[in-house]
């Protein structure tokens, strides 16, 4: 490994150390500012008849008694011991919640980031063949409906149609794990993988046409014309291939967002992700369960960076040589 790489991981990791401590202390501080706590959305109604004694005792047990910088200080100590916390809602540990819910959020990542390179890249590229051409308009009008389209109007829309036309509600059943049941839980994801793969899409074709009018511009891509290489080698070939670095760049970051942003899908599609992990965990106040969440939610989107930063340097001899 050569030493300007080293030092740029050192780097990369010392920015991402300082993000981290960033997020941990602003979802800290976000969840304390919304009314309310774990004993009220514990016991609901019932926690106004609380007595003193009663409700200090339950201060005591979730560690509501103490200043806030210590809770602060106390979870960050946990969470360097391997401890994100204990559950009351599912009586299980934040560890052991977060192990079986992010395997579905990365699964329904990798899939809708399929779907939307397999949408996205190809109709980027149809339109940038022929700038302002009836295909360019086709290209346009296809990634403005999926930014245009709400995902969650899509997906109960999709949801409707599924179980009324084709008789299969992904709902109705209970969520099959890819190896327990490969058949069904891609029955399962495929919906939710197109209801966000659509969406992202959209962002995906216009950075593709972009990067590929850019590069179309430039003296090699006239010089390889004059020369005659086939228009549908050149085109895939050699412009596409310099147009990577942004396409890459785009996907990395959606993939960085569906890591977080997937929780109306979850939601809509009933599948025990990541973010419906912190919807839940919001919704009961259970401070551990949605701060050590977002922080390992935080945590990928910072490795998804790094990673796409180390892939600049494979694809992009230029990148390497800076």
């Amino acid at each position: 490994m050569s030493r300007s790489l080293t030092s740029t991981i050192a780097r990369r990791i010392g920015g991402a150390l300082l993000t981290l401590l960033g997020v941990a202390i602003a979802v800290f501080l976000m969840l304390r500012a919304i009314p309310g706590d774990q004993i009220t959305a514990s016991y609901g109604t019932e926690a106004a008849a609380l007595t003193a004694d009663q409700r200090a005792a339950l201060e005591a047990y979730y560690g509501l008694d103490q200043p806030l910088i210590l809770q602060f200080f106390t979870w960050i100590g946990q969470l360097l011991t391997g401890n994100l916390g204990f559950s009351a809602r599912a009586q299980q540990s934040v560890l052991e919640m977060t192990a079986l819910a992010l395997p579905v959020t990365i699964e329904l990542a990798l899939l809708a980031i399929t779907v939307a390179l397999l949408i996205g890249v190809p109709l980027g590229v149809l339109a940038a063949s022929r700038q302002d051409a009836v295909r360019d308009w086709f290209g346009q009008a296809i990634a403005l409906a999926g930014l245009g389209v709400p995902a969650f109007l899509l997906g109960v829309t999709l949801l409707a149609i599924s179980a009324q036309q084709w008789g299969f509600n992904p709902n109705g059943l209970g969520y099959a794990r890819l190896w327990e049941n490969p058949g069904l839980n891609l029955q399962q994801m495929a919906l939710p993988a197109i209801v966000l793969g659509f969406g992202i899409a959209a962002p995906i074709m216009r950075t593709t046409r972009t990067a590929v009018l850019e590069i179309r511009s430039l003296d090699f891509v006239r010089t390889a014309r004059a020369k005659g290489v086939p228009p549908r080698r050149l085109q895939w070939r050699h412009v596409l291939r310099n147009a990577l670095v942004p396409i890459v760049t785009m996907t990395g970051m959606q993939f960085g967002y569906l890591l977080g942003g997937a929780v109306v899908v979850e939601q809509i599609f009933s599948l025990p992700g990541i973010g419906r992990q912190v919807l839940l965990g919001i919704n009961q106040k259970e401070y551990a369960v949605v701060q050590s969440t977002v922080l390992v939610i935080a945590l990928l989107f910072v490795i998804v960076n790094l990673l796409t930063d180390l892939l600049y340097r494979r694809i992009d001899p230029r990148v390497r040589a800076s």
